[in-house]
């Protein structure tokens, strides 16, 4: 078999070291395979992620290899920073920038990216790297130093070709859906035009209110009063539940499913009507206290839930991060610059009161995420093993990589099965990561049922069933596609 073969489909068959994550068993690795098999080139379903869909509507050539592969991939910019690489020089230049120094900034990037490559043995982000190189590009020479300029003329060189821009990737992607993440205020009109342009597959919006629901935010007086205005809503807390039931309506009509919290807990609670306009007039005057917005923004996850109860827009809840570590980082580059760092989380006590009032509603379907992997045990698998309305969301952010994905199965399936949790979610703004990622998950899946069977647990025809089923059934079922 050649390093990189095309099925009768034309979709990759990602054949570059068959056995890779397999299990070392070999009566495990032969069913694991024949598993793999059976799901390598299924269509891929990314019910979340942050890619731009303006990217895919453009449908420019890629900027350069640095901007495909570094710029915007805070794993690897974050590493770099910590072996001493200042984050300017690793980071998209200034748009103010010359032609010439902006093809000049992409090449140094890409050399500091290179004699750092050791850096990323072992890592998730190594491990993809090497798989868009052999699997996108077909290029099976080993990453290094001294290889890595041959590297990059190759790769521009491909780049520069019509397979290469974005909406060709995307079909050759065999990409049935991919969700994106967008501000309530979106108008969503690149979603409109592309769906329109798109030959296969599809892109739908998804609904992230966190910049209204938290008072907490930097300019969250102005962006609530700038969205109830475009809503014709009253500035008040009603009226902002109002804006934002309708923007969830116009999102719903242009094709998305779910809605996306992030926030630092799970905390949720239910304020009396008084009690949160009170909050609201505090926040929007900006003399509410940090107790003060921890409750307003319990009391909003509510209303979120509540309000999914009614449209029935999937709830996604990401939780135990903290967002800009770093006040000095924050200042030069902003957010989403390497420097959020994962936090202890509790599922149980802080979803409590809001699982009391629409746990068993059989319109919601709320799926869990969680840095800190404790709680997948402890609390997410056992809350998705009885609320109807509870799923386990799959390991995300420092977690989707394969010992992580392989530790997940490990702490839910005993207690929660298979099939109440979310599927894989790639949960990337690297678009040719994509594919990479599903086939990550989609091995480790098939070593983790070929042990099953070895030990006995379960059959080879229920572990067929449900490797199929990881990647389409059961994500299907959780977001409601």
């Amino acid at each position: 078999m050649t390093n990189q073969q095309l099925d009768l489909d034309g979709n990759l068959w990602q054949s570059v070291d068959r056995t890779s994550l397999m299990p070392l068993d070999e009566k495990a690795r032969d069913i694991a395979l024949e598993l793999y098999e059976l799901v390598f080139k299924l269509p891929i379903i990314s019910p979340h992620g942050h890619v731009d869909p303006k990217m895919l509507l453009e449908n420019k050539r890629f900027e350069s290899v640095a901007d495909l592969f570094i710029y915007h991939n805070h794993y690897v910019t974050r590493l770099l920073h910590a072996d001493g690489v200042d984050l300017a020089s690793v980071r998209a230049p200034e748009k103010t920038a010359t032609a010439s120094d902006i093809a000049q900034h992409a090449k140094n990037a890409w050399s500091i990216f290179a004699s750092r490559w050791q850096l990323f043995a072992g890592t998730a982000s190594g491990y993809w790297f090497v798989r868009e190189l052999r699997d996108v590009f077909e290029i099976d020479i080993h990453f290094n130093e001294e290889t890595a300029e041959a590297i990059r003329l190759e790769i521009e060189s491909r780049l520069d070709t019509e397979e290469f821009l974005p909406r060709n990737l995307f079909s050759r992607f065999n990409i049935e859906l991919l969700a994106t993440t967008d501000s309530p205020a979106d108008n969503l009109s690149a979603h409109e035009e592309l769906n329109k342009a798109l030959v296969s597959g599809r892109v739908a919006p998804t609904f992230r209110p966190d910049a209204f629901i938290n008072p907490a935010t930097s300019g969250w007086a102005k962006r609530v009063s700038e969205l109830t205005t475009k809503t014709s809503s009253p500035l008040s807390h009603q009226g902002l539940v109002e804006a934002l039931a309708i923007r969830r309506k116009y999102f719903i009509d242009h094709g998305a499913f779910s809605i996306d919290i992030g926030a630092e807990e799970a905390f949720t609670t239910t304020l009396p009507d008084q009690e949160a306009e009170k909050l609201f007039k505090l926040a929007l005057k900006g003399k509410i206290s940090k107790e003060q917005a921890r409750s307003y923004l319990g009391n909003m996850i509510s209303e979120m839930i509540r309000l999914s109860c009614e449209d029935g827009l999937v709830v996604t809840l990401h939780v135990g991060v903290s967002r800009n570590h770093s006040s000095e980082t924050f200042r030069k580059f902003g957010p989403d610059s390497g420097h959020d760092i994962p936090v202890r989380a509790e599922f149980t006590n802080n979803l409590k009161p809001v699982l009391e009032k629409y746990g068993l509603n059989p319109n919601l379907n709320l799926i869990l995420f969680a840095l800190d992997e404790t709680t997948w045990s402890r609390e997410i698998a056992p809350l998705a093993g009885f609320y109807p309305s509870v799923y386990a969301g799959a390991p995300w952010w420092f977690f989707d990589a394969p010992l992580a994905a392989r530790r997940f199965r490990e702490a839910t399936v005993e207690t929660a099965g298979f099939y109440r949790g979310s599927g894989f979610i790639d949960d990337t703004r690297a678009f040719l990561s994509i594919p990479a990622r599903h086939d990550m998950a989609r091995r480790v899946d098939s070593a983790f049922l070929a042990e099953l069977v070895v030990k006995g647990q379960i059959s080879l025809a229920q572990a067929r069933k449900i490797a199929v089923d990881l990647v389409t059934i059961i994500p299907k079922r959780a977001f409601k596609l």
